[in-house]
C-alpha cells in the first residue's frame, strides 16, 4: 500500500490579498517560510521515502525545506501545479466583478476546467503509486488541485473545510477504496 502525505504550500502575499494565484509563480512570503520551517521540523520525526512537488516556487520551496531536513531530494511533477486561472490570475473577487460583472465565473476566461484538474491530479497519484509501491510519498502542491483530488477520491469524508497552508492530509488506497487517515492537520503551527 502506498501512503500519500498531501501538503498545501506555505502562505504567500497573494493568499493574504485573496488574489487568484493559479500558474502565476508567486513566492512564499516570510510567514510562508516560517510555516514551511515548522512543517519541516514536524516531518523530521516522521518516516517518508520520497517527496514530489509542483514546480511552482511556493510549493517547491516548501518541499525543499522538508527535503533538506530529511535529506530527501525533491522531484517535481508539472501535473501537481495549481489550476490554471486564466485571465483571473492576480485578481481579487472585487476586481473580477468590476471587470466582468457578477457572473464572471460563468464566462470563458481561460480557467482550467475542474474535470481536467481532477484527471491530471488523480492520474498523477496513480502513476506515483505505481512507481513507488509500498512507500510513503509526500506531495507538496496547491489548495485547489488538492481539494479537488480529495473530494474525488475520498467521497465518504467531510472535506468542506478548505485546506490550510502547510496542512498535512494523509491518504492511502487499500485495494479499491481510498482512505483518509488525517485531514488538514496543522498541529505543527499550534502555538508557533
Amino acid at each position: 500500500m502506498t501512503i500519500f502525505g498531501l501538503i498545501r504550500h506555505g502562505v504567500t502575499d497573494w493568499n493574504y490579498e485573496y488574489r487568484a494565484q493559479g500558474h502565476t509563480d508567486i513566492p512564499l512570503n516570510a510567514e510562508g517560510r516560517r510555516q514551511a520551517e515548522l512543517l519541516a521540523r514536524r516531518m523530521e520525526n516522521e518516516e517518508w521515502d520520497v517527496i514530489y512537488s509542483s514546480d511552482l516556487s511556493r510549493a517547491l520551496e516548501t518541499a525543499e525545506m522538508v527535503g533538506k531536513l530529511k535529506n530527501i531530494e525533491v522531484r517535481t511533477d508539472l501535473r501537481l501545479r495549481e489550476m490554471n486561472g486564466g485571465l483571473t490570475e492576480g485578481t481579487t473577487e472585487q476586481e473580477r466583478v468590476n471587470q466582468w460583472g457578477y457572473s464572471w465565473s460563468k464566462l470563458d476566461l481561460g480557467i482550467e476546467p475542474q474535470a481536467d484538474i481532477i484527471k491530471r491530479g488523480v492520474d498523477c497519484l496513480a502513476d506515483l503509486a505505481e512507481r513507488h509501491p509500498n512507500q510513503k510519498l509526500l506531495i507538496v502542491s496547491h489548495g485547489a488541485i488538492l481539494g479537488l483530488i480529495l473530494r474525488k477520491l475520498i467521497r465518504h469524508v467531510d472535506m468542506q473545510e478548505s485546506l490550510h497552508n502547510t496542512s498535512v492530509t494523509i491518504i492511502n488506497k487499500e485495494q479499491v477504496r481510498w482512505n483518509c487517515e488525517r485531514y488538514n492537520c496543522i498541529s505543527h503551527l499550534d502555538g508557533a
